[in-house]
């Protein structure tokens, strides 16, 4: 699954320079995970980053992106790719 950021979101930056996919931007209102670009930082780390950092807990798995690990991965190797 794809992660995404919910309306409790702070705005307080410490999500987006934590992703190694550069999938979290600033939307017009909290910040915004890019489904296309987000691995859950599988290929990279064993945890999502943003996750970790997040002081408020707004990040969650997306409902309506169900993902498996071998997706994400391959997804990881697509985006990595020289």
């Amino acid at each position: 699954m794809a992660l995404i950021i919910t309306d409790e979101c702070i705005n307080c930056d410490v999500c987006e320079p934590e992703c190694p996919n550069h999938a979290i931007s600033q939307g017009d209102e909290i910040y915004q995970i890019d489904p296309a670009r987000c691995t859950e930082c599988v290929g990279h780390f064993a945890e999502p980053q943003c996750v970790q950092v997040c002081p408020v807990e707004c990040i969650h798995k997306d409902p309506d992106r169900e993902e498996d690990r071998a997706t994400l991965y391959e997804r990881y190797l697509n985006l990595t790719r020289q």
